[in-house]
C-alpha cells in the first residue's frame, strides 16, 4: 500500500515569487524533486509514481511551477498573432519570467527543506527546467531522470503534431473556457497523449478535472509557461556539462515531443542511459510505469 495521504504542504519563495510545494515524506526517506510540465498542478502528478517511490524509500517532493496551482501569478498576456509570427520565423521572444527563473524556484524549494542534494526528476517542461537544475547545480543533483522532454527550442520543424498544437493553442487563447469546455479539451488532448486506447471520458475523469479546476481557477499561467518556453534557448550546449547519472524515459510514439529528442539529449549528456517506451506516447499511465519502474529503481538506487 502507497503513503501518499501523509504529506506536508507550503511555500517556499524566490526572489518575491512564493512557490508552493507538497512534500509526500517520509523525512528519513531519499529526497527526489519531481518538476512537471507545462500547465500541470503538482495535482497532476500520477499517485501510482508517488507511492512506487514511498514504497521503495524515497522521499517525493512536488510543487506548483510559478503561474500554476497555489504559487505565485504573473499577469501579462501574450500577442498570439505577433509571438507566432517570431516563432514561425525564429525571431527572438520575450516573456515574462524564463525557463531558468523556473530552475531557480526548484532551488530554493530545496533549501526551503534543508536539503543540500536531491534526486532530479522532470517530465515534459519540468524535464527542461530539470536540466537546467542538473547542469548548474551539479553538487545538488544525485541523479536525474529525464522523462518525455527536449532540450532544443520548439521549432516549425520540430513541434507537437497539428491536433496537439491546436489545442494547446486553444488553451492559450481562451484561459476562461467554461467548466464543460475545459473537461472537452482534457478528454480531448489526454486523449491524444496518453496511450493508445486509453477510455479517458469517465465519471472519475470528469470529477478529477473538475477538482483540479477548483484548486486553481485562473488558467491564464498556461500561455505565459508557453512563452516561457519559447522564448528559451536551446540547452544542446548545457546539457552536456550534467554530471549526475541521467536516466532519460521517453514513448516511442510521444506526439508532443518527438523521439528524435531522446536521441539528441542521450548523444549529449555524458554517460546518459536511454529508456525508449513502445507503448508510451507523452504520459505515465499505470501501465507505462511498469514498463520503466525496474531502470528507474535501479538508477536511483544505484545513485544513492
Amino acid at each position: 500500500m502507497g503513503r501518499s495521504a501523509e504529506y506536508s504542504e507550503g511555500f517556499a519563495k524566490n526572489d518575491g515569487v512564493k512557490i508552493f510545494y507538497r512534500d509526500y515524506g517520509p523525512k528519513e526517506g531519499d529526497p527526489i524533486l519531481m518538476v512537471h510540465g507545462l500547465g500541470a498542478q503538482l495535482v497532476h502528478w500520477p499517485l501510482h509514481l508517488i507511492n512506487f517511490l514511498q514504497e521503495h524509500n524515497f522521499r517525493p517532493i512536488t510543487y506548483d511551477n510559478r503561474d500554476v496551482g497555489l504559487s505565485s501569478r504573473f499577469s501579462g498576456t501574450p500577442s498570439f498573432i505577433l509571438d507566432y509570427i517570431k516563432y514561425f520565423f525564429r525571431m527572438p521572444i520575450n516573456s515574462e519570467y524564463t525557463i531558468d527563473d523556473m530552475a531557480e524556484d526548484g532551488i530554493k524549494l530545496l533549501e526551503t527543506l534543508n536539503i543540500n542534494k536531491a534526486h532530479i526528476l522532470g517530465t515534459s517542461m519540468g524535464g527542461m527546467i530539470a536540466q537546467i537544475i542538473s547542469a548548474q547545480y551539479p553538487k545538488k543533483v544525485k541523479s536525474f531522470t529525464l522523462i518525455a522532454s527536449t532540450a532544443s527550442t520548439p521549432s516549425p520543424l520540430n513541434a507537437p503534431t497539428k491536433p496537439v498544437r491546436d489545442l494547446m493553442m486553444e488553451r492559450s487563447k481562451n484561459p476562461n473556457a467554461s467548466v464543460e469546455e475545459v473537461i472537452k479539451r482534457e478528454i480531448q488532448m489526454v486523449s491524444l497523449i496518453g496511450m493508445e486506447g486509453r477510455v479517458v471520458d469517465t465519471p472519475e475523469f470528469r470529477k478529477e478535472t473538475i477538482q483540479n479546476l477548483n484548486r486553481s481557477q485562473d488558467g491564464s499561467g498556461y500561455a505565459r509557461q508557453l512563452l516561457a518556453i519559447l522564448a528559451s534557448k536551446d540547452r544542446l550546449r548545457k546539457i552536456q556539462k550534467i554530471k549526475a547519472p541521467t536516466l532519460i524515459i521517453h514513448g516511442k510514439d510521444d506526439p508532443m515531443i518527438r523521439l528524435k529528442n531522446a536521441y539528441k539529449m542521450h548523444r549529449l549528456i555524458p554517460h546518459s542511459k536511454l529508456k525508449i517506451i513502445k507503448e508510451m506516447r507523452h504520459l505515465i499511465e499505470p501501465e507505462i510505469l511498469l514498463r520503466f519502474k525496474d531502470d528507474l529503481l535501479e538508477h536511483l538506487r544505484l545513485a544513492s
